[in-house]
């Protein structure tokens, strides 16, 4: 598959084969931070330096869509990618509390994908990465696989919350039911799952909270969206400051909506057509040339103002 192939997965197709030929790319990592109860981003990681973060504050880094184990011409080196990141993230002045990583961790969920990423996941110079699945860490066998390398609090679960310094974190697994051109969902038990959970945290806790498809519909054709996200949402509104970092499309977008604000991230594995793009059946790996690729890998700086709902964004390549 070169830019995309119009016509989508072949008839026949297996939901492996058909995943096979998606991914993600743009290699960037994201360094947040919470002070004062609300989080921002104080920039990627990558040429240049973040802003520092305040005294005090909560900073951590999300990368996502790592896709380990895919090798087509898209990008041949992966892991190489992967590697850039990490470099980054341990070479910034602050050291993060953790990392946070938002699915597809890797390509085509076998075993040797998700030893290879938890070995090279474990160069980064942090007490944790806490990851989520992707729809490519689900083929097959469900979350059976990614949990063997991946339970977040071995309880064989594939969602989760944990609370640091006064945030409440929750990673949710929308990927579970995926099926190309169709919208996943949470599903009733994770949902009545999520409600208890938020139901033991103060409205004034910030909540900052991870799931691989976006929380909201970017574009339905393509699966783009989560088919039961109101709900989510609706447990979300009572709360002061939320903050839903998502993977997937491997290109940045947002949207807000009152206290909730909701942002996808670029990806460490290659880019994705923007949503609804003419002629495209279902969204594949863009093949750029290899001196075009670096332009395409990009760090991210995100502003949350306190009492402000507008967000401010700066994308800037690796290589300018």
């Amino acid at each position: 598959m070169s830019a995309h192939d119009p016509a989508g997965p072949r008839p026949g197709f297996t939901r492996r084969q058909a995943l096979s030929c998606l991914a993600t790319w743009t290699g960037a990592a994201v360094v947040w931070t919470v002070a004062g109860g609300v989080p921002r981003a104080l920039g990627a990681t990558g040429k240049g330096t973040p802003a520092a973060a305040e005294k005090n504050a909560l900073t951590f880094v999300q990368i996502s869509d790592t896709h380990i184990g895919f090798r087509k011409d898209a990008n041949p080196d992966v892991v190489g990618s992967l590697r850039r990141a990490i470099a980054d993230i341990n070479g910034l002045p602050d050291a993060p509390a953790f990392v946070v990583h938002t699915g597809d961790v890797s390509h085509l969920s076998k075993p040797e994908e998700f030893g290879k990423a938890r070995e090279v996941l474990q160069e980064i110079r942090v007490d944790r990465v806490h990851t989520i699945p992707g729809e490519h860490d689900t083929i097959d066998d469900g979350a059976t696989g990614y949990l063997r390398f991946f339970d977040h609090d071995g309880n064989g679960k594939s969602w989760y919350s944990f609370d640091h310094a006064g945030v409440h974190f929750v990673g949710l697994n929308n990927v579970l039911n995926f099926k190309l051109g169709t919208m996943a969902a949470l599903g009733d038990e994770q949902i009545a799952w999520l409600k208890d959970d938020l139901s033991r945290v103060s409205h004034s806790t910030p909540i900052v909270m991870l799931a691989h498809i976006p929380l909201w519909t970017i574009w339905e054709p393509w699966g783009w969206g989560t088919a039961d996200s109101a709900e989510a949402i609706a447990l979300l509104r009572p709360y002061g400051s939320v903050t839903v970092l998502n993977g997937h499309i491997h290109q940045v977008l947002q949207k807000v909506e009152g206290n909730v604000a909701l942002h996808t991230a670029m990806s460490l594995a290659y880019p994705l057509p923007t949503p609804g793009q003419a002629g495209i059946g279902e969204p594949g790996p863009v093949t750029v040339p290899a001196g075009e690729l670096g332009k395409l890998l990009g760090t991210r700086k995100v502003s949350i103002v306190p009492g402000r709902h507008e967000l401010a964004l700066l994308d800037t390549p690796l290589d300018h």
